[in-house]
């Protein structure tokens, strides 16, 4: 049985200080070619250490206002994962909760419903 391979690439350019100037993505099976992006956060399970391996880049010329929202929604994100992995409602209301806490303190918009 042949298994099919779907690659996902990302490409950082990066300053004469290796400080990342562009990011640029593809993912071909979803439709995505050569997307521009400001900042990203990656992680991936290493089992058998028991342990998270993570990247998290951003341009230098990521706003600060700009990153709040990304990191409140990268928050938001990992809740709904998070449920979907677990099926844990009340950790995930706890997990919710601390976001709505961490939107509030950031005196972020909520966005419509």
């Amino acid at each position: 049985m042949s298994k099919k391979i779907s690659p996902i690439l990302i490409d950082v350019s990066l300053d004469e200080n290796n400080i990342p100037e562009l990011i640029q993505w593809s993912a071909p099976d979803g439709g995505i070619d050569k997307e521009f992006a400001q900042a990203m956060f990656l992680a991936l399970w290493d089992g058998k250490n028991q342990e998270t391996l993570k990247m998290d880049l951003w341009i230098k010329e990521m706003p600060v206002d700009q990153m709040k929202i990304f990191f409140h929604q990268t928050l938001v994100s990992m809740s709904e994962t998070y449920f979907k992995a677990t099926q844990d409602d009340k950790m995930t209301a706890t997990i919710k909760d601390f976001c709505d806490y961490f939107a509030e303190k950031l005196e972020l918009k909520k966005p419509p419903r």
